[in-house]
């Protein structure tokens, strides 16, 4: 799959999904939904307040009848509510309308509705189609985690390799990504991604090939690779990067769709349905392809 258009026709032929979308007040969030309805990807419920559901669904020119509307006027109690209805089984997937990401997050993590498994973690996945790149990219962490741990990134890399596989990628190849690729004890990001790669070669991280450090050049520039000499199957081919840091992972993120003009899609993976995650000054064609990728996961 090398275009975000694949994902979507890919999900049409899926069994709908039933979305419960948090705070969907804004015409951006309910104009991405209608076209999912429309494809027939999606059954959706809008959560939040009614007036200004109708308000953008008129500015629009779409009927409210074609979604369920839950009145919640506050925007953090319709993040509660939403995940409430989740969690009784009302809805497959989740998404994150114009409440604030740190408000849908605590919802997210309320304990009284074990959306999050014992233990658990969430990691923001995005898929990247770059059109200076030859396929997808799938990386991680961009939004959630500031500063993941070696146990954080192992659980990050498996996620990374069952989103990939789920896009079709039979062995994903998996970067983890660090300033070089030498191996340094001062620089934690090194050290970690050796272990990580040690730990993929001896079959405890599984269905992946995974190399590590690179740097972000030999992880997807062919050319790089050959100038530098670097023998490696992921190296100027990544189908995955996994970065050290919230900082990088951002930058990336953001480099890519304000000046490489890259269209995407995001959930957070880790919770027991897809939670669909998206800036709300995304496009309307950035949150239907996180619609289509969460559908995907489902």
């Amino acid at each position: 799959m090398k275009k975000l258009n694949e994902l979507i026709e890919r999900v049409k032929f899926l069994p709908n999904k039933r979305l419960i979308a948090a705070y969907a007040v804004d015409t951006h969030t309910i104009e991405a939904i209608n076209q999912a309805v429309d494809m027939g990807m999606i059954d959706a419920t809008l959560v939040g307040d009614a007036d200004k559901i109708a308000a953008s669904c008129k500015e629009l020119n779409i009927s409210t009848d074609k979604f369920k509307i839950v009145d919640v006027k506050e925007e953090y109690a319709a993040g509660i509510k939403a995940v409430e209805m989740v969690a009784k089984g009302e809805g497959d997937l989740l998404m994150k309308g114009l409440i604030s990401t740190d408000k849908y997050m605590r919802a997210i993590l309320n304990k009284d509705f074990g959306l999050v498994p014992p233990k658990g973690l969430l990691t923001h996945i995005t898929v990247i189609e770059n059109p200076n790149y030859h396929k997808l990219l799938i990386v991680s962490d961009v939004a959630i985690i500031p500063l993941p741990d070696l146990s954080q990134k192992i659980i990050i890399t498996n996620l990374l390799a069952q989103t990939a596989i789920k896009l079709g990628i039979e062995k994903p190849k998996i970067a983890i990504i660090s300033a070089a690729e030498q191996v340094s004890p001062s620089i934690v990001s090194t050290t970690d991604a050796a272990i990580i790669s040690k730990m993929a070669e001896r079959g405890q991280i599984k269905n992946c090939i995974v190399e590590g450090p690179l740097s972000i050049d030999l992880s997807i520039d062919m050319e790089s690779v050959k100038i530098k000499g670097m023998k490696s199957e992921v190296a100027g081919d990544a189908d995955c990067l996994l970065f050290p840091n919230i900082e990088a992972g951002n930058v990336f993120y953001k480099t890519n769709t304000k000046l490489a003009k890259a269209e995407l899609g995001a959930i957070v993976a880790g919770a027991k349905v897809p939670c669909i995650l998206s800036s709300r000054g995304d496009s309307a064609e950035t949150k239907m392809y996180s619609i289509a990728l969460a559908s995907l996961m489902s």
